[in-house]
């Protein structure tokens, strides 16, 4: 789906009328995604996809709380979602917050918190200091995901894969990450 967004060649199936009707009663999705809510990674669109075939938990700097974890528990445990794909971006505002380390009104700095951690030191790194936090920041996320003990047990029994990806806002392209 992916593909098809970044060049422009998008089916948009499951978007209709007909769609909003068979998915009314029920829902069935083959992928959960845990992303950022920036407005410029919407995951149904960037992947081509339509109603019900993504359980899409969105958050900004797609940071895994309990929250998101519980829904991400449900969208497989329940829904049955077959993976769990931990999505990241370029130019990412939750990254380049927390790699600023100021003080943030409100309850922005809880999510900040999650992140600081993460920030990629410039000694170990070459080019884009916020990219490889991004990326850096899917690939603990998807650890902090691994530990849940009800997306182990899925893990474990073959019915879950975790992965991860990140978001080229200038080419359009996902990549895989880990």
């Amino acid at each position: 789906g992916n593909q098809r967004f970044s060049t422009q060649k998008m089916k948009q199936n499951n978007r209709g009328a007909f769609r909003l009707r068979e998915v009314a009663s029920g829902q069935n999705p083959f992928a959960a995604i845990l992303g950022c809510a920036d407005s410029r990674v919407p995951a149904e669109i960037i992947f081509d996809q339509g109603l019900g075939d993504l359980f899409v938990v969105r958050v900004a700097g797609n940071v895994a709380t309990p929250e998101e974890i519980g829904s991400l528990e449900y969208g497989t445990l329940v829904l049955g979602a077959k993976v769990i794909l931990v999505l990241g971006h370029k130019r990412c505002g939750a990254v380049q917050a927390a790699m600023s380390n100021q003080p943030v009104p409100g309850q922005i700095g809880s999510i900040l918190q999650k992140i600081r951690p993460i920030v990629v030191a410039s000694n170990n790194q070459q080019g884009d200091l916020v990219t490889a936090t991004a990326i850096a920041n899917v690939k603990t996320q998807m650890a902090i995901l691994e530990s849940s003990p009800v997306l182990t047990d899925l893990i474990k029994s073959g019915k879950l894969k975790i992965m991860g990806g990140f978001y080229d806002l200038d080419t359009a392209i996902v990549t895989r990450v880990g």
